[in-house]
């Protein structure tokens, strides 16, 4: 597979910071073979129809984010819609389901439209309405043509949801389509915004449209299935659904804990009633082995416990190991790198980071976790970068030597890299109840 000179600039551009990139990924994915076979075998089943879920649990560093991006870029290229949302403790709760659905909504992406693909797939959905209309003998040039693609909306809305759509979600899709019709992009551009959620659409354009309010917590799956159906309608196979960091509710309240941990529950419970639809999870092992975590819900821990058979763990389990990194992975993976950085001159990057700088320099930053491999990736990728770029601009210089990474320092100390407060109640484990969705 060929990386474009596009896709390298993005992916160096992003490990720089050390973020991970968002496309190429397959370019320098090593050792995770197995757990992207399970990804594909489930990706099959809901493009089958099949409602699944996988909760991908590994340690810091062993590659979660890499392995739900991928598996987007994966579901992209099997005709998948996709959407990529990070639990945050500061502006969204799992529990808040309402919250969820926007961000899920608004970070709708496609192979055609990576980001805000709500309007698109609604404007091919609705051209395949369209089609279907003319091919049962309708002009579409006939004045009553924009009405009955109205009704036909209606109806197929109600047919593709077992009759459960908020009745707000028809009345917006049908008044998206005749704003357009009328050329009023602007206020059709409200209407989409209010259906991913967005809190901030003025009264006019909701009076206009005889919308009341907001989509709420308790409605939000219930839309949620509406745009997997339309998703679905437009042509795509289903939707993908990665919810990533989900360990940092473990930083949360203890009562917000137990509600998100619950929401959780509740969609795990659901999941084979929404056909299609794929959901991801990522977290740390301890966000599922301890009591102020998954195990702390019993119903939840019964569901996705981690098995271990005598040394021997399933892929197809609801959780999907990831392991750490070793040496030998790592250099590969820096192998694959230095042949897709865009040098003015390849040659003499070849030729400076040969595989025992490589080999030196993983050494060097493990070093500064206790040679702990498993815990180093990003950092050690920022370097390798950093020496590229280095090499790349002084071709003449000798490598300078590195100062270590705060990450490398929190490590030398016996700290992990991001922690949390333990609690007396932490034990105590959490209640089955409701939330509202």
């Amino acid at each position: 597979m060929t990386t474009s000179q596009r896709d390298r600039e993005h992916i160096f551009e992003r490990l720089r910071s050390g973020v991970v990139p968002e496309r190429g990924l397959d370019a320098f994915a090593v050792g995770i073979e197995r757990q992207r076979a399970e990804i594909g075998r489930l990706l099959d089943l809901a493009g089958s129809g099949e409602g699944v879920f996988k909760f991908l649990r590994g340690g810091y560093g062993c590659g979660k984010t890499f392995m739900a991006r991928l598996a987007l870029l994966d579901a992209q290229a099997k005709g998948f819609a996709t959407s990529f949302v990070v639990v945050s403790d500061n502006d969204l709760h799992f529990y808040k389901f309402d919250h969820v659905y926007r961000k899920v909504v608004q970070e709708l992406g496609t192979n055609v439209c990576p980001r805000g693909a709500l309007g698109d797939i609604i404007d091919r959905w609705i051209a395949k309405v369209e089609d279907a209309l003319i091919d049962g003998g309708a002009d579409p040039d006939a004045a009553d043509f924009d009405r009955k693609v109205k009704k036909r909306i209606e109806e197929d809305i109600t047919s593709l949801t077992g009759g459960k759509a908020p009745e707000d979600l028809g009345r917006v899709l049908r008044e998206v389509f005749s704003l357009k019709q009328a050329g009023k992009v602007r206020e059709a551009g409200a209407l989409l915004s209010w259906l991913s959620g967005s809190e901030n659409v003025g009264a006019a354009e909701k009076r206009a449209a005889g919308l009341k309010g907001e989509i709420s917590s308790r409605d939000a799956m219930d839309y949620l299935h509406g745009i997997l159906e339309v998703v679905k309608a437009a042509g795509y196979k289903g939707l993908v659904i990665v919810i990533d960091e989900a360990e940092t509710i473990l930083r949360m309240r203890q009562d917000v804990r137990g509600k998100s941990l619950n929401g959780i529950r509740q969609i795990i419970d659901a999941a084979d009633r929404y056909k299609g639809l794929f959901w991801v999870f990522t977290g740390t092992p301890e966000f599922f082995d301890v009591r102020r975590g998954v195990a702390g819900l019993q119903p939840l821990h019964d569901r996705i416990q981690f098995l271990n058979e005598g040394g021997l763990v399933t892929m197809r389990q609801p959780q999907l190991e990831l392991r750490p990194f070793d040496r030998d992975r790592l250099k590969d993976v820096a192998l694959r790198l230095r042949s897709l950085y865009p040098a003015p001159d390849p040659n003499v990057v070849a030729s400076k980071v040969t595989p025992e700088r490589i080999a030196a320099l993983v050494d060097e930053v493990t070093a500064g976790f206790k040679g702990d491999v498993g815990v180093v990736p990003r950092q050690f990728l920022r370097r390798f970068v950093n020496l590229l770029d280095t090499v790349a601009e002084n071709p003449d210089a000798a490598l300078p030597e590195p100062s270590p990474t705060v990450e490398e320092q929190r490590a030398a100390e016996g700290k992990k890299p991001i922690e949390y407060e333990p609690e007396p109640e932490d034990e105590k484990g959490y209640s089955a109840t409701s939330v509202e969705f």
